[in-house]
């Protein structure tokens, strides 16, 4: 069958080359961390988004800002995993490897099945180049990749006799061998172009002759697709139209979702929203995305440190602001004072924590889900905090919604847990009618709220609701509304410091008291088949722990499913969820965090299932680890 791309950049007649109709693909582009990767990947990702897909991320790369080129340490990678169907995962292995150099081939061919496709660029594979990452011999020629379908490219001459006309150095025209080689994906997977071409000229606008060869190798890249024998086949994967209801979708990433979903939460709440922060991977692209929205009465400021980041939030929320500080877990270790303190102040307080592979720096660019037990109890004396999870890239936009709505709601700083594989992945995202949203209106206290004995109208900071036991929200500023704040313990009801134990006993029980009376939604269950085994996750396991259980159900095997979004506190029901199975396994990245707290309080023996590589988990692992629980006797 012949086909007629009516996306080509130039008209590429009517061949004779085969198109294959495929369901899913999983494509991993792979170079230095100067060969641009997690650009071509961003870009094909956008494409794909807007042709229909459904579609999931992985970008991975190095925490230094340039590893030595050439290493195995520099390879940046991004995978993608698109269908025409609903997908859960970046995938487990890649179809397609594109491997810009040695190092890029040598670091990601363990996770390439064989038979699947390989693109490299033989520019790179010099001898230099090659033994600088252990390969004695050109793995392009002594057979060791022939259990792969392997196409030699010389991308980096092709884009360079490209870009000829332009006038660049070969080190100018070299730098374009990224949108050549995302030009043949391109034509190989028939996906859109305008879309990269229209991108190019506008990233490049100020320098026109770059943005120019850059479309023209992009356009090299696609051309050669078509004309090439190599490539004797490409490939259809039509577009997801019954993965999705009806709406407008766009592609996004977890962090971007996170912060239109706190610019929407004030919106919703009617507040401004103030974000402290200091930049650390990978919750910066937060605070940089949030500066840009000045138009809906969102502040930024870049502390100087992370003290001062979360100390100015709070302030900002004394003042009438709906704050919000963005950290990772080193930081979260240094806000530990000032959360004891937003705890004890009773206000509202975000704090947004993108966890990565820790301890101390660890691992900035690479996952975790280790800073659960920090998040609940890394605050000295009984300082209970709410603690919330979002599941998907998506789902981080309601996730903070829900945050701000609690915040709001029971005067309390908030945790909202995501993580790096969260915050840089990515999948469709159905755009909500506003008048769908919330309504997060709160109210501030305007004058006395008690009487006196002698009839005397007086205001007490810390009287409370008695149905959330929130105290009021008193805008400083406020005639008759002066009120004593800092970290030593209060009177309850007056707010006067108090040292009396039993006062102490009362406002530490109250307090708990508070967050244990959240609302919070009944953990839903997915049981289809009355099955015996639980598999319970939190945050970002979902996706690689629904695609697990999905094909543990395909073969047969009956497994139920939960997730949960709410940590602390739980939902009401979860005990009685884990009472009606004989098994209950609890996948997460770290060594059984959640797994320690249900056993705590539920006091039941739950089989962790564990990882902490720094990569999220793989589905066909962890159908293995649900089958080898749900055999069990």
């Amino acid at each position: 069958m012949s086909v007629v791309s009516d996306t080509a950049p130039v008209d590429p007649g009517t061949g004779s080359k085969e198109v294959r109709r495929l369901d899913h693909v999983i494509i991993r582009f792979a170079g230095d961390s100067g060969d641009g990767m997690q650009l071509t990947g961003d870009r094909f990702t956008s494409e794909t988004a807007s042709f229909g897909n459904d579609l999931s991320t992985l970008p991975n790369f190095p925490a230094e800002i340039r590893a030595p080129a050439g290493t195995l340490p520099g390879v940046s990678s991004f995978q993608l995993h698109f269908a025409d169907h609903d997908i859960l995962t970046p995938g487990d292995a890649p179809d397609v490897l594109v491997a810009m150099n040695p190092a890029a081939l040598k670091a990601n061919l363990a996770d390439v099945p064989h038979g699947a496709e390989i693109i490299v660029n033989t520019d790179e594979f010099t001898q230099r180049a090659m033994a600088k990452v252990g390969y004695l011999s050109s793995p392009l020629d002594d057979g060791s990749l022939g259990a792969y379908r392997l196409h030699p490219v010389p991308l980096t001459t092709l884009t360079v006799e490209a870009l000829k006309e332009f006038g660049l150095s070969r080190k100018e025209a070299e730098r374009s061998k990224n949108m050549f080689a995302l030009g043949l994906l391109s034509w190989m997977y028939h996906r859109p172009t305008e879309g990269t071409e229209s991108f190019l000229r506008q990233k490049f606008a100020k320098k026109p002759q770059i943005a120019e060869a850059n479309v023209a190798a992009f356009r090299a890249g696609w051309n050669f697709g078509e004309t090439t024998e190599d490539f004797a086949v490409s490939y259809e994967v039509a577009p997801a139209t019954k993965a999705f209801p009806t709406g407008t979708y766009r592609n996004i990433s977890g962090n971007l979702a996170l912060a239109y979903g706190l610019i929407a939460a004030a919106r919703q709440a009617e507040l401004p929203l103030y974000l402290g922060s200091y930049p650390i991977t990978p919750a910066s692209d937060i605070l940089h995305e949030l500066s840009k929205h000045k138009n809906f009465g969102v502040r930024t400021f870049q502390a100087e440190d992370e003290i001062a980041g979360i100390g100015a939030a709070l302030g900002a929320a004394f003042g009438g602001s709906l704050a919000v500080t963005t950290t990772s877990g080193p930081g979260v270790a240094l806000k530990s004072e000032t959360i004891g303190l937003a705890v004890s102040l009773e206000l509202p307080l975000l704090i947004v924590d993108i966890q990565r592979g820790g301890p101390s720096t660890g691992l900035p660019t690479k996952t975790e889900q280790a800073d659960l037990l920090q998040a609940m109890y890394g605050r000295n004396g009984e300082a209970p905090v709410p603690v919330i999870a979002p599941r998907t890239p998506a789902d981080c936009f309601d996730a903070a919604l829900d945050a701000a709505r609690i915040a709001l709601t029971y005067r309390t700083p908030v945790f909202l847990l995501s993580d790096g594989y969260l915050a840089n992945g990515s999948e469709p995202w159905r755009i909500p009618d506003t008048d769908d949203l919330p309504d997060l209106r709160t109210t501030f206290a305007t004058g006395p709220n008690h009487t006196l004995a002698d009839g005397t109208e007086v205001f007490w900071p810390y009287k409370r609701d008695p149905q959330t036991l929130a105290r009021p929200w008193a805008l400083p500023g406020t005639p008759g509304l002066e009120h004593r704040i800092g970290g030593i313990e209060k009177q309850d009801g007056t707010g006067n410091i108090s040292y009396d134990p039993a006062n102490h006993d009362h406002m530490v029980r109250t307090r708990q008291a508070r967050i244990d009376g959240i609302t919070v939604p009944d953990v839903e269950v997915d049981d289809p088949d009355h099955a015996r085994t639980l598999v319970l996750g939190w945050g970002s396991t979902y996706g690689p722990v629904t695609a697990a259980v999905r094909e543990v159900r395909d073969r047969g095997e009956k497994v139920a499913q939960a997730h949960l979004r709410h940590l602390n506190p739980f939902p009401r029901n979860l005990a009685d969820v884990l009472a009606r199975y004989e098994h209950v396994v609890v996948p997460e990245m770290n060594l059984g965090q959640l797994a320690t707290l249900l056993r705590a309080k539920y006091l039941v023996d739950v089989h962790s299932f564990t990882q902490i590589n720094g990569m999220p988990f793989k589905a066909a692992q962890l159908a293995g680890a649900i089958q080898e629980a749900n055999r069990a006797r």
